[in-house]
């Protein structure tokens, strides 16, 4: 995993409790993931809020094997993207078509809904339970941040406001990445939820924030200025890819016996490459053959 000094995440509690927040920085992070699949300027915006997101949720997981992932499938010229992440602050992710170039939106920023357009974020949570938690909602803006408050607000009945940026330097390399979470816990008075809507309407775009070097605790310590914020931990993030030939050896065993037969019979290695970090595995006709042994048992 990349050096976890430089990116990290933050989290705090506010107002006695009834509000709690995540913050990240993760320029390296995002800009490991823009250098494994070489992504254009909207597919790196676009994958890094993604993974932003998955690293804060998952930070939140209580096991140690927990796992939480991200996946948006759309109609748009992206294809879709994927972001997975776990309770110790480590990500990975792609996008389908990491080459899409778009012009900038009427803002003048990155497209990144034009790049998604219409469709479906799925959250799933791997708890160690027999089957992991499914959550569902329809993409309402494509822009992530957006998308992932609406799906708190539908599918968790939690109240939240998110903010995810990424801006870029001129030659498509990540300058800042980062963003927040903020949450009101049941039972939060009218008071706070009112106070915290206004806060919220006032601040600057979470990209000025960036731009001015702003750190999570900065981040935090201004957006929750007026509620006596407490910072409870600080946990190092990086990208992290957890595939070997092993866990390769295990998906190829379960397409089943007729496909591996089939690749016996063509009489040639074959290759798979990961999906995460585009590292390339081969195996040999004898190890297609154990593999089929193990297959059958």
């Amino acid at each position: 995993m990349p050096n976890t000094e430089k990116d990290y995440i933050v989290r705090a509690t506010a107002a006695d409790g009834e509000i709690r927040a995540f913050a990240v920085t993760a320029e390296d992070t995002v800009e490991e993931a823009r250098r494994i699949h070489n992504t254009s300027p909207v597919a790196t915006a676009a994958l890094g809020r993604l993974m932003m997101g998955a690293l804060m949720m998952g930070i939140d997981m209580k096991g140690e094997d927990d796992l939480i992932t991200l996946k948006i499938n759309c109609d748009g010229p992206i294809g879709g993207l994927l972001a997975t992440a776990d309770s110790k602050g480590r990500v990975k992710g792609y996008v389908n078509s990491p080459e899409v170039m778009l012009p900038a939106n009427e803002f003048g920023k990155l497209d990144v809904g034009g790049a998604l357009g219409k469709g479906v974020l799925n959250v799933i949570k791997d708890i160690g339970l027999k089957e992991p938690y499914v959550g569902q909602t329809m993409l309402t803006t494509g822009e992530i941040a957006e998308d992932l408050t609406y799906y708190f607000a539908a599918s968790e009945q939690i109240p939240s406001a998110v903010a995810l940026g990424v801006l870029m330097n001129r030659e498509n390399t990540v300058r800042r990445a980062g963003g927040f979470i903020i949450q009101l816990m049941p039972g939060a008075s009218d008071e706070i939820v009112n106070k915290l809507e206004e806060r919220l309407k006032g601040l600057s775009p979470i990209t000025s924030m960036l731009d001015e070097g702003m750190s999570p605790e900065d981040i935090l310590k201004l957006v929750l200025k007026d509620f006596s914020p407490e910072l409870t931990s600080r946990t190092g993030c990086g990208y992290y890819c957890n595939c070997s030939k092993e866990r390769v050896e295990k998906a190829l065993i379960s397409i089943g016996k007729n496909d591996i037969s089939d690749m016996i019979s063509d009489g040639k290695p074959i290759e798979v490459c990961c999906h995460f970090c585009n590292k390339k595995y081969s195996f040999d006709i004898d190890e297609l053959k154990d593999i089929l042994d193990k297959a059958g048992r």
